[in-house]
């Protein structure tokens, strides 16, 4: 885990997101904290393909699987099942890469 997703999910035991995060990252952060209203519409002000894997990835955590896996497809990302907050790291790790 290189040093940019560590201070990431250190970041998670705080009560704010890191302040020069990403918008997507701060989507992510919000969705692991549990603020779903403000972590989708940070998600679905972004149109590229990670703003709808994070998208997808919400609406899982929200139980609405049919959108869900429209937003996967509009990923390009095969519909994602397990542990939503493994989820949540592994996108954040693939957008700080």
């Amino acid at each position: 885990m290189n040093a940019e997703v560590a201070a990431f999910l250190d970041s998670l035991k705080t009560g704010a997101p890191p302040a020069a995060a990403a918008s997507l990252l701060r989507a992510l952060w919000h969705g692991l904290h549990g603020e779903w209203e403000t972590a989708h519409q940070i998600a679905q002000d972004d149109t590229s393909a990670e703003g709808a894997w994070v998208h997808a990835w919400l609406h899982r955590i929200e139980g609405d699987l049919d959108n869900a896996r429209y937003w996967y497809r509009r990923a390009q990302r095969e519909v994602a099942e397990g542990d939503f907050r493994e989820e949540g790291k592994t996108i954040a790790a693939f957008l700080l890469k």
